[in-house]
């Protein structure tokens, strides 16, 4: 029965919902400049999200802290399509999951369980990126985890940890649990769940996962084709950390989500509004 009310209530809350018409045409009037690029980025990774194929409906959240705040944070409206979502949309949240900012549409707070964790024990956690694509649950349901079978594995590899599974994340004494197994990591393998990169800015947390969603493809791929797989040496393992960071942090925010905003600008730039 609780089942029922909780999925009656979420489409009683989505009535209305009308992505193409003017949101809220006094939310950029009301923030901050950076919050304002920091909604649009965090939009545009909603839509870049949808379109490689990785969102889950209306499930799973991607949350951003706004700048020059320690505990507001920005979140997609629950009952929005990824591919729906823009800058005015987004709902600002304090901790707890309750807003702070007016807005017409309500927000999942069970759904903020996983993020408020890590925005409260991770002073760096500027974006939390958590998604159920399937390539990333399948191989986060294998007992050996992600495999040193490519670069993009190595990558992740340099500043992966695991948290195992304790059934849907409602539950607030699951918050030390997720934290301590996360440590100072970028990425983070939910067993039998998902995938989770944590990053200083929005730019990066969408790198991390494309590495993190390719090397977890490339695994099942690989293990499709039934021959041996070749591990990569565990010296060359160890020296990614280095290696990781150059590739990741230089080039990956300064020119890979550019040109990725641009692209999306191509396809459809209402995320801008």
């Amino acid at each position: 029965m609780s089942n029922k009310v909780s999925v009656d209530s979420a489409l009683e809350s989505s009535e209305g919902l009308n992505p193409e018409s003017a949101i809220n045409s006094t939310v950029k009037s009301q923030v901050s400049a950076a919050e304002w690029e920091q909604r649009v980025n965090l939009a545009a990774c909603y839509r870049a999200v949808a379109l490689y194929g990785w969102d889950d409906l209306i499930f799973t959240h991607i949350s951003a802290r706004v700048p020059g705040t320690e505990d507001h944070f920005l979140i997609n409206p629950f009952g929005m399509l990824f591919d729906e979502v823009t800058a005015s949309s987004l709902v600002k949240i304090d901790h707890s999951g309750k807003k702070v900012l007016e807005s017409p549409y309500s927000v999942n707070p069970a759904g903020f369980v996983i993020h408020s964790a890590i925005h409260e024990g991770r002073a760096d956690a500027k974006c939390v990126l958590h998604l159920h694509c399937p390539n990333g649950v399948a191989v986060a349901s294998q007992r050996k985890g992600l495999l040193p079978i490519s670069q993009q594995a190595i990558v992740v590899l340099a500043s992966l940890a695991y948290h195992n599974y304790e059934g849907i994340a409602l539950r607030d004494e699951e918050k030390p649990r997720l934290v301590a197994d996360l440590q100072d990591k970028h990425f983070l393998m939910l067993r039998n769940h998902g995938l989770l990169t944590v990053a200083n800015t929005i730019a990066d947390a969408f790198i991390y996962m494309y590495v993190f969603e390719s090397a977890c493809r490339i695994q099942l791929l690989a293990q499709s084709g039934g021959s041996e797989l070749i591990d990569v040496d565990q010296r060359i393992v160890a020296g990614a950390m280095a290696q990781a960071k150059t590739v990741m942090g230089e080039i990956g925010g300064a020119y890979a989500w550019p040109g990725l905003l641009r692209k999306l600008d191509r396809i459809d730039p209402s995320f801008r509004s």
